[in-house]
């Protein structure tokens, strides 16, 4: 079944029948294992032969047909061959051909013998979170890729690295990076029925688990446990207290899609959906994927956390205010085991110029996925 999946995958690939979201997966899943890189170039470089083959069969065909005519006008003469003769002509002609055929089809051969080797067991109405879930067709090359990587895994005779069929994909980010706390929303978590992992930019996963949950302020505080994970330096952006002033020009980093996407926008109301306090309206572009991503203003500083938009105006996004994270960090700290937890000011975005302050921040944004 394995097998026969990863071929319509290499098949649709080619054809470009994927989706953008499964060609970006496959993509990065070619770069990561170079086996199944090899066998699309193999099967790309067959079907390129196969077409130069046929447009070379197509134009001896005409010069025969037209050398018929000439010859039946009697413009130009050729001698008869015998049966004998006429088969050895065939052979030298199209020898070359028939030998690229007879190679081509030996490789096809071993490239599918390999892949069997590799594959074979050994709030309200109007407002929308942000939150994109993930259907079965668009996962296809999820499982391939889980399965490639376990097998990987299995060779070298290590850990296998975690991966989640996830059924939701969200947004969160660093806000303690010495203890691995993340915050995202409290929609998210809620997502998640059986298990919850964050996911970096390099595609490697990690397990997680929720240490505070709000739904009142769609506020959720996670923590990274998994011991694969390498702790971060400190973050450099800095968190705001105070929310962000009417038309304040602000950027977000978020997951809509495999990548990490940015986007920007300016403050455009200080208040929510029906002048809900919780939260202060932006106007950007927002997709799925992007709840629980950072919203950050010119000065570096941390002023938001994307949580919705309005399904009935465009560009209408709504964001959580500064404050009530504070009182999330305050929540957490009378918790048994978590008392450490603390927000630290690093101002360190400060006066640089918007590319690298991206490049800064991006290490520090996660996916969040679950299932």
């Amino acid at each position: 079944m394995e097998d026969t999946l990863l071929m319509d995958a290499v098949e649709r690939f080619i054809n470009g029948e994927m989706s953008k979201e499964e060609e970006i997966y496959f993509s990065d899943l070619r770069k990561k294992n170079p086996e199944l890189d090899q066998t699309v170039v193999e099967q790309i470089f067959f079907l390129n032969e196969l077409e130069k083959f046929a447009d070379s069969k197509l134009f001896r065909q005409e010069l025969t047909d037209t050398e018929n005519n000439l010859t039946r006008e009697g413009l130009v003469s050729r001698s008869a061959y015998s049966h004998k003769s006429k088969v050895v002509f065939l052979w030298q002609r199209y020898r070359k051909m028939v030998a690229v055929a007879a190679s081509i089809a030996g490789i096809v051969s071993l490239v599918i013998f390999s892949l069997l080797t590799i594959i074979s067991p050994n709030k309200q109405t109007n407002i929308k979170p942000l939150v994109d879930k993930l259907h079965q067709q668009e996962n296809k090359t999820l499982q391939i890729e889980r399965k490639v990587n376990q097998l990987e895994a299995e060779k070298a005779e290590t850990k296998p690295r975690l991966h989640v069929a996830a059924k939701f994909r969200a947004t969160g980010f660093m806000i303690d990076a010495s203890r691995n706390y993340l915050v995202t929303n409290a929609h998210v978590v809620q997502e998640a029925r059986n298990q919850l992992v964050v996911e970096n930019m390099n595609s490697e996963q990690f397990e997680a688990h929720a240490v505070y949950v709000n739904p009142a302020t769609d506020m959720a505080i996670l923590q990274i446990t998994d011991e694969n994970f390498e702790k971060l330096p400190s973050y450099p952006y800095s968190i705001k207290r105070s929310q962000p002033e009417l038309g304040d020009q602000v950027y977000m980093l978020g997951y809509p899609k495999q990548e990490i996407v940015y986007g920007e926008g300016y403050v455009s109301a200080r208040n929510g959906y029906q002048m809900d306090s919780t939260y202060f309206q932006l106007n950007t572009a927002a997709n799925e994927g992007t709840s629980g991503s950072p919203v950050i203003n010119r000065q570096g500083e941390l002023v938001g956390i994307i949580s919705s938009m309005e399904t009935g105006a465009e560009g209408v996004v709504y964001a959580i205010k500064p404050d009530y994270l504070f009182s999330a960090i305050d929540e957490v700290k009378k918790m048994e085991g978590h008392e450490k937890i603390k927000i630290t000011a690093a101002p360190s975005l400060r006066g640089v110029d918007r590319v690298s302050a991206i490049k800064k921040v991006d290490n520090y944004v996660f996916m969040i996925k679950g299932n």
